[in-house]
C-alpha cells in the first residue's frame, strides 16, 4: 500500500532523474576523455539513447538494474511493496527496451547496452567496447 496521495506520488516520481545519472557521466568522462564526441540524449533519435554518435550510426544506453529489470526471473520476487505497480511498470520497460533496439537496429544503429554495476565496476572495458565500436563503424 502506497503512503503517498496520487498527487503526491506523481510529484515524487517527476523528480526522478533520467538523464545525467551517475553511471551515465562516469561512461561520459571517460569517453570524453579518450577523443570520443557525442551528443547526450538526442532526442532525435528514436529511444534517446543517454549517449549518441549520430555519424557513427551508434547508441549507448546505460541501464539500471532496477528499472531495466536485471536478473529478472529473480529479481521481481524480491520487489516487496507495490508490487501491483512495479513489476508491470519495469516489464513494460523491458519491452519497450526490446522495442528499441529493434527499430534502431532495423534502421541500421549499432545499439550497445550497459547495466549500471558493469560501468560502476568495469568502466574502462565499457569504454574499450564503445570505442572499438566507433572507430570501426565507417
Amino acid at each position: 500500500m502506497d503512503n503517498h496521495t496520487p498527487e503526491q506520488r506523481r510529484k515524487n516520481m517527476k523528480a526522478v532523474k533520467n538523464k545525467g545519472s551517475k553511471i551515465e557521466t562516469m561512461l561520459q568522462k571517460e569517453l570524453w576523455r579518450r577523443g570520443l564526441r557525442y551528443r547526450k540524449n538526442a532526442k532525435q533519435v528514436y529511444g534517446t539513447p543517454d549517449i549518441v554518435f549520430i555519424g557513427k550510426k551508434v547508441a549507448v544506453f546505460c541501464d539500471s538494474e532496477f528499472f531495466h529489470g536485471y536478473d529478472w526471473e529473480n529479481k521481481q520476487n524480491e520487489i516487496k511493496s507495490n508490487r501491483d505497480f512495479w513489476i508491470p511498470k519495469i516489464e513494460r520497460n523491458m519491452q519497450r527496451d526490446s522495442e528499441v533496439n529493434e527499430k534502431l537496429q532495423t534502421e541500421g544503429w549499432t545499439v550497445l547496452r550497459f547495466w549500471g554495476n558493469d560501468i560502476k565496476n568495469d568502466l574502462t572495458n565499457c569504454a574499450d567496447i564503445i570505442e572499438r565500436v566507433v572507430r570501426n563503424n565507417a
